[in-house]
């Protein structure tokens, strides 16, 4: 029963979102929604797609801060790859971060700024601060979104829900902290339920390794001001998307405040981490734009225009960014097969060896209704040749 609500939950998830998508833009019209993106232009969309590049970095710089033994320019590429993932597969948040992990050790020969390879243990830590620190950081800003929100009309049914969401997510990161720092056990079982969704390699490496990950974690997590830096960063981002989103809304004709956007950019940051298990966040992200939107008098058809943008300019980041992905997973396996022959393959016997082994071999596997038959010394013929001369010829 578990099983198949494992499988089929994706699934129902997805035609809700689908089909509240449909209702609302049914409900806003095409033609206006058509209108409201025309006066964008492709100009203004390059410059928010070229706008949220820059924040894309920023995230990896804030992942940088809190996870200093890997590179900037590592961390920026694994967090674009994780993003796209989730924002241009038919996955939740969940396989976006699965697939940011995989990202993380990108490359032939993966290693840290200090020249240590890079293994899953190392991986999988990484983006476990980073998405705590991206927590931390977003709680700070929807508060200050909720701040923003106080005082307008039809503001109170979000707030007092929000305030809620905010305590049970501040509790729920507290003991997910706690568990990273502490928590042996519990982590050995995260690790064991990772690797029920990975390829067996990467399971075996990772729950092969749960004792080098949790050192991993302890070693991360022993720099409190790291984690503060990298929280800090990551609110800074976040306060990026919004001036972003106040960008969208002058393009599209709504003439709202910066504080607005932020109102605006927080609590839908909000509502769609709660329907995180939705792929792509389809149909919840369209609602809250909506909702939102309703508040601050901004027209459906806008609002779901800049949901519609938001979403474009996903794609056209995330589609040339999961292609070099590919390019690069491919140059890797295609280097990583020589490179695992020589460290796991013996080396091969001296050639007088050989010749030793195989007169036996062929005596064997020749006289077979001879098994018993003695060499020209009067000894009985070994089985061993027999059964080791197959993998040696």
């Amino acid at each position: 029963m578990t099983k198949t609500l494992k499988k089929t939950l994706p699934v129902l998830l997805s035609l809700l979102g689908v089909a509240l998508f449909t209702f609302i833009a049914a409900k806003a019209g095409i033609h206006p929604v058509m209108e409201a993106l025309s006066k964008v232009g492709v100009g203004g969309f390059l410059l928010l797609a070229a706008c949220q590049l820059l924040i894309d970095m920023g995230l990896g710089v804030a992942w940088h801060a809190a996870v200093p033994l890997l590179s900037v320019r590592r961390l920026m590429g694994a967090r674009l790859v994780r993003d796209s993932a989730g924002a241009c597969l038919p996955f939740s948040q969940l396989g976006g971060m699965v697939i940011g992990v995989r990202a993380t050790l990108a490359g032939v020969d993966p290693r840290t700024v200090k020249g240590e390879e890079l293994h899953w243990p190392e991986g999988v830590a990484a983006n476990l601060v980073d998405i705590t620190t991206e927590v931390l950081g977003q709680i700070a800003f929807v508060l200050i979104a909720l701040l923003c929100l106080i005082g307008h009309h039809g503001a109170s049914r979000f707030v007092w829900p929000l305030i809620g969401g905010m305590v049970l997510l501040s509790l729920g990161i507290a003991g997910f902290i706690w568990t990273q720092q502490r928590g042996g056990v519990m982590v050995r079982k995260a690790a064991a339920f990772l690797g029920k969704h990975i390829v067996a390699e990467w399971r075996d490496s990772l729950i092969g390794n749960t004792e080098t990950f949790q050192l991993r974690l302890e070693s991360l997590w022993s720099r409190p001001d790291r984690i503060s830096l990298g929280a800090f960063c990551h609110l800074l981002c976040w306060m990026g998307s919004a001036a972003m989103t106040w960008l969208a809304l002058q393009l599209l004709g709504a003439h709202v405040g910066f504080f607005s956007s932020v109102a605006i950019e927080g609590v839908v940051c909000g509502i769609m981490s709660a329907g995180f298990l939705v792929p792509g966040a389809l149909g919840v992200q369209e609602a809250a734009y909506v909702a939102l939107g309703m508040i601050f008098g901004i027209d459906a058809e806008i609002s779901l225009s800049l949901s519609l943008l938001r979403r474009g300019r996903d794609i056209l980041i995330g589609i040339p960014v999961l292609l070099v992905w590919q390019i690069v997973e491919m140059r890797r396996l295609r280097h990583a097969p020589p490179a695992e022959a020589s460290k796991s393959t013996p080396a091969p016997s001296p050639a007088p060896a050989r010749k030793t082994v195989i007169p036996p071999a062929v005596t064997a596997l020749a006289g077979n209704i001879k098994k018993e038959a003695t060499s020209r010394d009067g000894k009985k013929t070994e089985d061993t040749p027999f059964a080791t001369a197959p993998r040696v010829l």
